[in-house]
C-alpha cells in the first residue's frame, strides 16, 4: 500500500494526479488525514481522506508520498506521527516520495546528503547536504523527489516504475496520451 499524506494546505495536483498514475497502474493507494477526516487544500477544495492520521498502521506500506503546497509542507513537518513514519520507511527501505516544498522535509532529517535530489525552486537550500538536479524529478535510491505541479503526472509515473516496473509505467503513459 502507498499511503499519501495531506495536511491543510496541500497542493491538491501533487496529490491526486501520483494518485491517478498510481490506481490506474494497479497499486493500492490510501490517502492519510494528518490534519483530520477532511483536509483543506491550498486552493480551498476539501479532501476526505481515506483513513486519518491515528488509523495509520505502517504494516503494509510499499512506499510513501508527501504532496507539496503550503503551509500543506510545514504541518506535514510538524506532525511526529508523519515523521515516525519516514523514519520507520528509511529504517526498512520503502521508498519516500516528496514532491514541491516536500523535498525540504527529507532534507531537514539529513536523509538527502549525498543524494541528487530537486524540489520546487527557492527550497534548495532546505534540501541539505543533496546535489540539487536541474531534473523535474529524480530517483536516488528510495527517494524520489520532484519539482512541482507541473510535473506531478511524471512524478506519479516515476513511483509506478519504481514499484511496478518500466513497462507498467510506459503502459500508465500511453493511457493517458502523455508524451
Amino acid at each position: 500500500m502507498v499511503y499519501i499524506f495531506l495536511a491543510d494546505g496541500f497542493e491538491i495536483i501533487e496529490a491526486l494526479a501520483p494518485l491517478d498514475m498510481m490506481t490506474r497502474a494497479g497499486i493500492e493507494v490510501k490517502t492519510v488525514g494528518v490534519t483530520g477526516k477532511i483536509v483543506t487544500a491550498s486552493c480551498g477544495v476539501q479532501v476526505t481522506s481515506d483513513i486519518t492520521i491515528d488509523e495509520f498502521n505502517f504494516y503494509d506500506v510499499e512506499a510513501l508520498m508527501l504532496p507539496g503546497g503550503m503551509p500543506g509542507t510545514t504541518n506535514l513537518e510538524a506532525s511526529s506521527a508523519v515523521q515516525e513514519a519516514i523514519d520507520n520507511a528509511v529504517n526498512i527501505d520503502v521508498p519516500v516520495c516528496a514532491i514541491c516544498a516536500a523535498p525540504s522535509v527529507l532534507g531537514h532529517k539529513g536523509l538527502l546528503v549525498g543524494r541528487e535530489a530537486t524540489c520546487f525552486p527557492g527550497f534548495e537550500e532546505a534540501l541539505e547536504g543533496a546535489n540539487i538536479s536541474d531534473k523535474y524529478v529524480v530517483t536516488d535510491g528510495n527517494y524520489i523527489t520532484a519539482r512541482g505541479a507541473g510535473v506531478c503526472v511524471d512524478f506519479g509515473l516515476e513511483i509506478v516504475k519504481k514499484l511496478k516496473g518500466e513497462e507498467v509505467a510506459e503502459s500508465v503513459r500511453k493511457q493517458i496520451q502523455c508524451p
